[in-house]
Parts: C-alpha cells; structure tokens; sequence
C-alpha cells in the first residue's frame, strides 16, 4: 500500500507531466530551439543563440545568399550568450550607455542585406569569413551604422549584428597636438592589421582613449594609417549615430569588446592581400587583391575579416564607394 508521500510525489510528477504536455502543443517550437541551443553550445560568436528566419536573398555574380538572423540587435546591446564565451576574464566589460531609440525595420535591413551582398566578388566571399560594413552616410537610420555579416555554410551570410557608429566628422581640423589633420573616414575595402590589435590604446595626435582598437592594414603614400576600429570613450558615447569622431569608427564600449575578442580567437587564418602601388606606396582600398604571375592569390596571416566603408544611405541599390 502506498504511502502519503509516494502518492504525492506520483501527484506531482505526473502534473509535471501534463504541463509539459500542454506546452510543447502550444507552442511546438519552444522544444526544437532549447534542443538546438543544447547541441550546438557556444560556437562562433552568437550563432548558437540565433533564431533564422525563411528569408533568402539572391545576388547574382556576387555572393549567392545574404540573410539576417531575427535577433540582430537593433541598438548597443549583445546577446548574453555570445558575451560569455568570447569575453575574457581579464578585460572587464565598461556599462552598457543608455539604450538609443533608433530600431530599423525589417525592410531596411532586408535592403541592407541585399545591397552588401552585391559588394562582393566570389574571391572576396571565398576568402574571408566575417564581414564588417559601415555606413558612414549621415542620414539616419541606416547610415552611421555597422552591420556585421558571418559566413555560414558554403554560400550564406548571415546578419548577426547591427550597431550604432560614429565615422569622420569629413573636414581638416586642427588636433589637441597643434597639428592640422583631416577627420575623414575613406570609403572602400580593408583588412585588419594583425599587429596592431590592443584593448588599451590611446591617440597621441586626439588626446583620447582608444579602447579594444584593431587598426586597418593600409599604407597610404608610404604611411602606416592610424584608421582603426574602437570603443567610444566618455562623452563620445552619446554621440554614437552621428558623424562625431576623427575619423575612426566608433563603436559603443561592450561592442567593440564583443568584437574585438570575436575576431581575435575565432578568425585568425591567411587572407589574400591587397594590391599596391609601388609608385605612390600605397595599397589599394577599392577591392583590387594582388595575384601572381599565374593568376593566384597572394596570402599572408591575418584575420578573415573584410572592412567594408561606404557612404550608403539606403537608397541606392549598386555599390558606390566614394
């Protein structure tokens, strides 16, 4: 005979049971995504923690399909999955600022998708593995922003991010050192410089922090740029949205931390190099890789990560780098 407790114990488990029963006939999909999230773990960046939508997007002679993620953040904020496993223990996060308004449709940053997937050629696409494009047009809401695109499979992108920036302010000015200096951010195509990669650095020239910097690998007329990619500091973070830096991009703090580790431990490998001039010293910034005699791609070590900058406000549906 049984007891009070083990008739109790049967009570509850067998409720148990029909609620569980219940929900996964209310909501069926709530089953199959805490299974994938189970399977699949913490892998590269936030894909774990994606949702995909049925969208696809065709492009021709570029790459074949660009798509978003449903969860691509529409302001300064990460997902807390991808935050735990790219985030290293010894680099403490800043604060979150205050969440910004702007929140893009689905139909811009379906135009969004669409339009970058037309900027690539094949070798481009078959050799990196992360994509990085900043609009630095100053119409609001796509410009002033980075989407950051992940390759899946042989022939996707896929949305993961979209972030408020602050690009050049476009005009010489004269900088905290006394010297006169253009904040323009260039349009085109650029890789990260391997060696130039800190998570503390500051600007002698703007007097400012540059914190998680990873600066572009170009020579320009014989000089190293010191166009990067970095955390706001300060006031700087308000004006994030806005043409408001001397020519880096801006990204918030816990972004550009996110970034910053994400590239670092998960997209080292060789990378074609771009072409350069020898006559005027500088490397090309308009998509141009260099080739050898025989046609192939010259590769070097570095991070599969391509900068796209343009000055796209939405409008336009063909690539015009300015």
């Amino acid at each position: 005979m049984l007891g009070p407790r083990r008739l109790a114990k049967i009570y509850l488990t067998a409720a148990a049971g029909f609620a569980v029963a219940i929900l996964l006939a209310q909501h069926p999909a709530f089953f199959h995504h805490a299974n994938v999230a189970d399977r699949s773990g913490a892998t590269r960046g936030a894909r774990a923690s994606l949702a995909v939508n049925d969208q696809t997007f065709a492009h021709g002679d570029a790459v074949p399909h660009a798509r978003m993620a449903e969860n691509v953040e529409p302001a300064a904020t990460t997902s807390r999955r991808s935050r735990r496993h790219i985030s290293s223990p010894r680099d403490r996060v800043e604060p979150a600022p205050p969440r910004l308004a702007i929140v893009l449709p689905r139909a811009q940053l379906t135009r969004v998708a669409a339009h970058f997937g037309d900027s690539l050629t094949r070798e481009m696409f078959a050799h990196f593995d992360l994509f990085l494009f900043v609009s630095k047009a100053a119409e609001a809401p796509i410009g002033q922003r980075m989407y950051v695109f992940q390759k899946q499979g042989r022939d996707e992108l896929v949305m993961i991010h979209n972030w408020p920036v602050s690009t050049g302010r476009e005009k010489f000015e004269i900088a905290p050192n006394g010297t006169v200096a253009p904040s323009f951010t260039p349009a085109g195509y650029y890789e990260l410089d391997p060696h130039r990669m800190y998570v503390h650095h500051f600007s002698g020239q703007w007097h400012q922090p540059m914190p998680y910097a990873m600066f572009f690998n170009w020579e320009n007329h014989g000089y190293q740029t010191g166009l990067a990619i970095h955390g706001a500091a300060a006031d700087d973070i308000k004006f994030l949205g806005s043409r408001s830096s001397a020519g880096c991009i801006h990204l918030a703090p816990q972004n550009a931390a996110l970034l910053f580790h994400l590239i670092r431990s998960q997209y080292k490998g060789m990378v074609p190099r771009f072409a350069f001039d020898r006559r005027t010293a500088t490397m090309s910034n308009d998509g141009m890789l260099m080739h050898d005699r025989r046609g192939r791609l010259k590769m070097v070590h570095g991070y599969k990560v391509l900068v796209v900058i343009e000055n796209y406000d939405g409008e336009r549906m063909v690539a015009a780098l300015l």
